[in-house]
């Protein structure tokens, strides 16, 4: 049997009872208006605090892109998308699975818990991008990642990539696990391929540089 659940999202997620279980999990962390609210809140207290840190409005060239795809010129990760785009719609899924263990399958926070796994995912989310733009995630950027010409982050460009994460996070509350999960694999592997990079290969090389990778990066 179909069965929709009430939101305050005009296309309210369904799933079939009795049937495919995957479905019936990916449908549950539904947020209300007020944790949309408080989601949005998150977001504006981040672009406040990074422009705090003299983070550039937008790309210092003057001009907003929708798309720029040159990962080691200046204008990467200062426009609307680039190839790190990806990595944010998957940390939607990622942030999707930590609240639904949270606050669905381990009951933390009770009932209505399950509203929070929204503003959970945007507060991380948020939390990476101010992180993200210190002189000493910069640097390591710089030192160890395909990413040689990373400059950080303009608010504009961190205020997105919080959207592009949460439109993973829609995704991960509208999709079946299966399919989730091949999308986030087909978006690795195309940023992998064309520009030697990609979520997997930035945390590897953040956390446990691995020479080999380095040389693979360097010869695109």
């Amino acid at each position: 049997m179909l069965r929709c659940i009430p939101s305050a999202i005009a296309l309210s997620p369904c799933f079939v009872s009795g049937g495919d279980s995957s479905l019936e999990v990916m449908a549950k962390l539904i947020p209300n208006r007020t944790t949309i609210l408080v989601s949005i809140g998150i977001s504006l207290v981040a672009v406040l605090i990074l422009l705090a840190m003299d983070r550039p409005p937008i790309c210092e060239c003057s001009y907003v892109k929708l798309w720029h795809g040159d990962i080691n010129s200046m204008g990467n990760s200062q426009h609307l998308a680039d190839w790190y785009t990806p990595s944010h719609i998957i940390h939607g899924p990622i942030f999707y699975a930590l609240g639904w263990l949270l606050f669905s399958k381990w009951k933390i926070g009770g009932e209505n818990a399950v509203r929070w796994g929204l503003p959970l995912a945007v507060f991380l989310e948020a939390a990476w991008e101010v992180l993200e733009n210190t002189p000493m995630v910069i640097d390591r950027f710089r030192s160890v990642t395909a990413n040689w010409g990373y400059s950080g982050d303009s608010v504009l460009n961190s205020f997105a990539d919080i959207g592009w994460m949460a439109f993973g996070f829609y995704l991960a509350m509208r999709l079946p696990i299966k399919v989730t999960i091949i999308l986030s694999i087909i978006m690795e592997v195309v940023a992998a391929v064309v520009v030697r990079d990609g979520l997997t290969l930035t945390v590897i090389m953040l956390l446990f540089p691995v020479e080999a990778i380095a040389e693979w990066q360097a010869a695109g």
